[in-house]
């Protein structure tokens, strides 16, 4: 056998499905085999794997021991005299193996190839090509100066900036996700470092290569696309962390222990930076609107107290200090409570949902003003416009945040998104039948055809705007927001030629033969995009699980309040008690599936006290019919169904 593919997957379901598809296209007429490690994935990847590429030799791991191992694990069992360990978010062209081979082929001393990698907008990664780290090497990075000199020999060292990015080189570190190097090679040096739970293997098996006196070639005659923001989430401190630790597990092994000091010495620092910048801009992303908030409606309440004090009674200091100790806490906290159950502090979240909570909040307030303590009854009149004055400021504090920081989107952009359709009439129709099926906003502007012949003319189908070879032309007049490729139809390679061309001004979404997916990524440090049909479960909803909480916190609450009645009516009267308090703490939820939450094709949920099972006879129906119920429940899951299930069976609520 040529060549044995090695992909090792965890929860990215639908970026493996079209890199499966690149594969299977690319290696046609081949002697090759596919391998894929799922490191326990609960996405569905297995099912997938199973049911849409029974040709693939699937390695089902039951937990997640990293890249590293899983990679061994099938490199061992392999059978190709060319090994190819492969990103499962990446897409290859159709001669990306044959011509990687071939130049293997030709220089039995090259020990592992790379080719050329784009990111999901068609910007070359420089991570295609590295150079060893050394102290100065990661200092430079670590600060940013190789962002400032990218051709400096000396201070981008890392991503050796002075080599063109268009020939090929003999270089010192490839990317681990795309490494192709001959059996023979890994039998000499051995396999990966399983001390390296994720990046570093790479660069630690590129130094053994070299050091056993193989080359590391770079070769840019053929290129794929690497979408590598799903994978690894650069933004994370997890990232950064697992990251920087990996450089020190390489500098320990392989450095002399002066530079290894040395460099660890930067890297613990460069650790702790990034850590804190990473927590300063997490506590900003998440928090900056509760916080917003509470000044805009402390500052209305106050406000407006102090206007009503002049305007209407002719004085200051009308109200007692009372009002801004108790009555404005109060008010907030009810403001905020109706806003956060709302759904007011989703990111894209529609501004109508930030009035009706406030609405809502006003609206308790006003109802629970007759039941306040006299001393507290000051003015329902403050409490009516102070509403108003601070739903004002609310949106439009939301609207300033989002246009200062578009990229955390604060608002729900319901502007259409323009989108061009590069592929056959087929492939266009099935397009259209996924995003109709998906919550994609999109307006698709027509299709581009891959192949202008008699068949594709113009003439007999309207929704052609022109040939792939107009495609420049095209998107200046239209101005698409994105562009989605068919890759049924679409080579791989004129995908790539068109996203280099025009740039990271456009998105650029691919998807394959008969995929139920689209995927793409705006850049290499962003989350992986997709368009995906997929069965959606109500339970799983944000807005349903606070309601849900919500609904065990009431309940709880008002159980315990009731406890000297209700301790009574189940059987056992302490487990009654102990499941109010669990529920109440959130350890427990009242009502969840029979399986205690861990079947995995469904939404995770705390256990229960109650199953929704328990409405059809749980104790006489067999177990297939209770994964039935536990299914509906998730798919169809209203707040109701918790409230019918807690009032018909309040004698269970003891159960353990």
């Amino acid at each position: 056998m040529t060549l044995s593919i090695i992909i090792v997957n965890y929860n990215v379901k639908a970026f493996l499905e079209q890199c499966l598809l690149s594969v299977r296209k690319a290696i046609q007429g081949m002697d090759a085999e596919v391998i894929v490690v799922d490191n326990n994935s609960v996405d569905g990847s297995v099912a997938m794997l199973e049911n849409d590429f029974p040709e693939v030799v699937l390695i089902k791991e039951k937990k997640n021991h990293g890249f590293s191992i899983a990679n061994n694990l099938a490199i061992r069992q392999s059978k190709g005299k060319y090994i190819l360990l492969l990103n499962p978010d990446t897409l290859v062209q159709e001669d990306t193996f044959s011509a990687s081979i071939a130049k293997m082929d030709s220089d039995p001393t090259i020990g592992c190839l790379g080719v050329k990698m784009l990111d999901g907008s068609g910007k070359f990664l420089p991570e295609s090509k590295r150079g060893f780290p050394s102290p100065s090497v990661a200092f430079f990075k670590i600060i940013g100066l190789t962002k400032l000199f990218p051709n400096s020999k000396y201070i981008n060292g890392y991503h050796l900036g002075y080599l063109d990015k268009d020939e090929s080189h003999e270089v010192d570190v490839l990317c681990g996700a795309f490494m192709m190097m001959p059996k023979t090679v890994l039998d000499k040096v051995g396999l990966l470092d399983e001390a390296f739970f994720m990046y570093g293997e790479d660069i630690d098996l590129s130094y053994r290569i070299i050091k056993a006196g193989y080359k590391n070639v770079y070769f840019p005659e053929t290129q794929i696309i690497h979408f590598k923001g799903e994978s690894t989430k650069k933004g994370s401190l997890n990232y950064v962390k697992t990251f920087y630790q990996a450089m020190s597990i390489f500098a320990s092994k392989h450095l002399d222990p002066g530079n290894a000091s040395r460099m660890n010495g930067i890297l613990n620092v460069a650790i702790y930076g990034r850590a804190m910048l990473s927590m300063v801009k997490s506590f900003f992303q998440n928090y900056i609107l509760y916080f917003t908030d509470i000044l805009l409606m402390v500052a209305s309440l106050i406000g407006f107290k102090n206007f009503w004090e002049s305007f209407y009674f002719g004085k200051e200091d009308y109200y007692s200090d009372i009002f801004e100790k108790v009555n404005v806490p109060l008010y907030v906290v009810v403001w905020l409570i109706a806003l956060y159950y709302s759904g007011a502090y989703d990111k894209k979240v529609n501004l109508w949902k930030t009035i009706r909570a406030m609405l809502l909040g006003t609206l308790v307030l006003l109802a629970l003003y007759g039941l306040f303590p006299e001393a507290l009854r000051n003015s329902r009149m403050i409490i009516l416009l102070g509403s108003i004055l601070a739903t004002g400021l609310l949106i439009s504090s939301r609207w300033i945040l989002n246009k200062l920081f578009p990229h955390v989107a604060y608002l729900q952009n319901n502007q259409l998104k323009k989108s061009l359709v590069v592929g056959s009439a087929t492939d266009y129709q099935q397009i259209l039948s996924l995003l109709s099926k998906t919550a994609a906003n999109t307006k698709i502007l027509g299709r581009v055809a891959v192949l202008m012949n008699g068949q594709e003319s113009q003439k007999l189908d309207k929704t052609i705007l022109s040939g792939i070879d107009n495609l420049e032309e095209i998107s200046s007049i239209h101005n698409p927001d994105e562009i989605i490729f068919a890759a049924k139809s679409t080579p791989m390679d004129k995908i790539l030629f068109w996203m280099s061309k025009l740039g990271p001004k456009i998105a650029y979404k691919i998807t394959g033969e008969e995929s139920l997916s689209i995927v793409g990524s705006k850049s290499k440090n962003q989350k992986g995009e997709l368009y995906s049909v997929a069965l959606s479960y109500n339970i799983a909803s944000r807005h349903n699980r606070r309601l849900k909480r919500l609904i065990d916190i009431l309940a709880s609450t008002l159980f315990v309040i009731l406890s000297p009645v209700l301790i009574f009516l189940p059987k056992n009267g302490f487990s009654f008690i102990k499941n109010c308090f669990l529920v109440l703490f959130g350890s427990k939820t009242w009502v969840s599936y029979e399986s205690d939450g861990t079947n995995s094709d469904l939404p995770v949920l705390r256990s229960g006290v109650l199953h929704p099972a328990i409405q059809y006879g749980a104790d006489i129906i067999h177990a297939d019919m209770k994964e039935k119920i536990n299914f509906i429940y998730a798919k169809d899951y209203q707040v109701n169904d918790d409230l019918v299930i807690l009032k018909s069976h309040l004698g269970k609520l003891g159960s353990k």
